[in-house]
């Protein structure tokens, strides 16, 4: 290959991954909407209109960006996690202000019931849609876009393959958005947990269906069921997908740690799964340009 270069998502705005991209806007979205005035971009307005209650289900990093919007607006938060979520990823939750409750559950399950305790005086900013809660959402996948803006301005060329780590497919669906619409069309590749390849499942099957789930150290990926907005991106966007071992992760992240770059599980996947793909018949000319997308450090999800 002529290049492969790595996103880094390390460090956004003072937290260890992408995540508070989506939030931010979707925080910034929802509140004006509850609050029926206009998006003008004035976010320092919203201190000052009656305050409500911000809830998510997270596996990490979401949950801990949503807090953090919360803290910065004199919010309270209140976070709900699943098993398997790193002691110090809550930890770091409970940090920003929130308030933290595990769930002896999956992310799914857990979704749903913030979903179900959401009050009138609480405002559900979930990272995936389900139907009849589709705009917060999308809202965030707008976020997202940012990623992809900054990759075409710094990168000044047109990329060959993405690499988008995937959990319930929001980050995917914001590179589809961005990339089928733009002058520039690279090979998008998904990359998900075996234990967890609801996306690969449902480009199999035609279809989104909720599967099982297993442990793994890619706790932010460790999702069931595709977003129900994401999944016709995904379907008709995307042009290859894979599921790596928690092995193949971790040999990733010590590769990309040699090289200076801390990357958490999730982040590293983007590098195993591409090393999957092309030992599965993905063939690029050697002139390619390759984005890895590394959308946590290492404080953010810890591996061990």
């Amino acid at each position: 290959m002529a290049h492969v270069f790595v996103k880094d998502e390390s460090s956004r705005l003072g937290l260890p991954a992408f995540k508070i991209l989506g939030a931010s806007w979707g925080v910034y979205r929802a509140l004006c909407r509850h609050h029926d005035v206009p998006p003008d971009g004035d976010l320092a307005r919203l201190t000052d209109l009656p305050p409500v209650r911000l809830i998510t289900a997270t596996d990490g990093n979401h949950g801990r960006a949503v807090a953090a919007m919360a803290r910065r607006l004199g919010l309270d938060s209140l976070i709900y996690v699943p098993n398997g979520v790193h002691p110090e990823a809550r930890a770091a939750i409970e940090a920003e202000g929130a308030t933290l409750v595990t769930l002896n559950t999956t992310y799914d399950k857990a979704v749903r019931h913030a979903a179900s305790t959401a009050g009138p005086s609480d405002l559900l900013v979930q990272d995936t849609a389900w139907p009849g809660y589709e705009d917060v959402p999308r809202w965030i996948v707008e976020g997202y876009s940012t990623l992809f803006a900054e990759i075409d301005a710094q990168l000044g060329t047109a990329a060959s393959l993405i690499a988008v780590p995937v959990g319930v497919g929001s980050l995917a669906q914001a590179a589809v958005t961005h990339y089928r619409s733009g002058p520039f069309a690279p090979t998008l590749l998904s990359v998900e947990p075996r234990s967890a390849a609801c996306v690969l499942t449902a480009l199999h099957n035609d279809h989104p269906t909720t599967i099982p789930t297993g442990a793994t150290i890619m706790a932010g990926l460790n999702c069931a069921t595709p977003s129900s907005i994401a999944w016709p991106y995904l379907r008709n966007g995307l042009d290859a997908a894979v599921a790596i071992t928690d092995a193949d992760a971790v040999r990733a992240a010590h590769d990309l740690a040699a090289l200076g770059v801390p990357a958490g599980p999730c982040g590293a996947a983007s590098l195993a799964g591409v090393r999957a793909a092309l030992q599965n018949g993905l063939s690029l000319p050697l002139s390619s340009t390759l984005i890895l997308l590394s959308t946590e450090g290492t404080t953010a999800n810890p591996s061990a």
